[in-house]
């Protein structure tokens, strides 16, 4: 962060990313809560089209202009897109906003030689890490899942990442599956250590509210199981070489995930596609010359595609004083090593004393620890990390 953006001014200084949102998949998994939906022939030309449309609209936003540090290629299944639509793609990207030198540009795939066979083309078009979502390496687990792939496409889809110059890899993968135990557990992530990604994302299955294992729950590990799920999991990891840096990523030096960093250390986005949300803080005439917005698309792609030009916001909301409070804490706190204090005003505008007295109170609690200047989770702040981040919705 250079020395500008530490002042109370410093928003045109805040880091900006650049969500893209692709919102088809082969087929809807019974866990999925994402804006994602099945289709046979997804129009890819007419999609990039609208999304370079979307993106000259946001960078015609207050405050926008400035240099993106990471894109992000989400969905759905962004990897069942061919490679010249994201060569073109990239390219109207880089023709409209100054990328930052080296920047990190991750596209998500699913397991499946049909989608990596596109992974030559993706290299060469400038994406320079996958996020491949693995779920789990138990043929039965899997089928559990509705994912459409196996163990051995999971092998193959790696081998043919690394042969297409990809050096830089996240492997998804969840615990506390239906009928899973701590051993069985332990040998999915074991066989994904094996694997050797630089980056790995290790969650528990939740069952999300408009999702079929919500209206039909499958047998899960109770709550105790799975956290020594958790506990085993992160032992393994750190013996493996991989450091836990948020709730559920663990990297090898180097390796942290710079847009998801973003997202948690509170700076700002851009978000386009069909359902996408985004965060920019503006300049404005308001006290601390400062606002900061929130957006999303509209989320339905018959519509996103169909609706005239500047009407692809569905909802804009400036954010208040508790807004940013919350949202921020929100993000921040799943940190292992937390967050400096400044950061609080140098992204919300707000000054410390705001939250002083609820941090003053956790840190008493054993639930946070203030050192040379951070703000950090203890143990028993990270286990019960909802309990502490509720702890800033009360401040007014």
């Amino acid at each position: 962060m250079t020395e500008s953006a530490s002042g109370s001014g410093g928003a045109q200084a805040l880091p900006l990313a650049l969500y893209v949102h692709t919102p088809w998949c082969v087929r809807k998994c019974p866990y999925c809560d994402f804006n994602s939906h099945a289709a046979d022939a997804p129009p890819f030309d007419s999609y990039v089209t609208r999304l370079l449309e979307d993106l000259d609209l946001e960078l015609d936003r207050p405050g926008a202009r400035r240099p993106l540090g990471s894109v992000f290629i989400g969905g759905g299944t962004p990897s069942l897109f061919p490679g010249p639509a994201v060569r073109r793609l990239l390219d109207g990207i880089r023709e409209r906003a100054e990328l930052l030198p080296g920047i990190e540009i991750t596209l998500e795939a699913n397991p499946g030689t049909r989608d990596a066979a596109r992974f030559a083309h993706y290299r060469e078009a400038g994406v320079n890490r996958l996020s491949i979502g693995v779920q789990s390496l138990s043929a039965d687990r899997l089928h559990a899942l509705g994912r459409i792939h196996g163990p051995d496409e999971v092998y193959e889809t790696l081998r043919m990442a690394r042969a297409a110059a990809f050096d830089n890899v996240n492997l998804d993968m969840m615990f506390a599956l239906p009928e899973q135990d701590v051993a069985e557990a332990k040998q999915d992530l074991d066989a994904l250590i094996a694997l050797e990604p630089e980056h790995i994302s290790y969650y528990q299955l939740t069952l999300e509210p408009n999702t079929a294992f919500y209206a039909h729950p499958p047998p899960v590990p109770d709550s105790d199981l799975a956290a020594d799920m958790a506990e085993q999991g992160l032992e393994d990891l750190v013996r493996a070489g991989y450091r836990q840096y948020e709730v559920s990523a663990h990297a090898r030096d180097g390796a942290r995930c710079r847009h998801n960093l973003n997202y948690w250390e509170f700076g700002d986005y851009l978000g386009i596609g069909a359902g996408a949300h985004g965060k920019l803080t503006q300049p404005s005439s308001f006290p601390g010359g400062r606002q900061v917005s929130r957006t999303a698309k509209r989320r339905q792609p018959a519509a996103y595609l169909s609706a005239p030009r500047d009407t692809l916001v569905s909802s804009m909301r400036i954010l208040d004083d508790e807004d940013l409070i919350l949202e921020f804490a929100l993000n921040a706190l799943r940190l292992v090593e937390g967050f400096p204090c400044d950061l609080f005003t140098r992204t919300t505008g707000l000054p410390w004393s705001r939250i002083s007295n609820v941090v003053r109170g956790a840190e008493q609690d054993g639930m946070l620890r203030i050192l040379a200047g951070r703000v950090e989770p203890t143990v028993r702040g990270r286990r019960f990390l909802d309990d502490l981040v509720a702890r800033f919705a009360t401040v007014s």
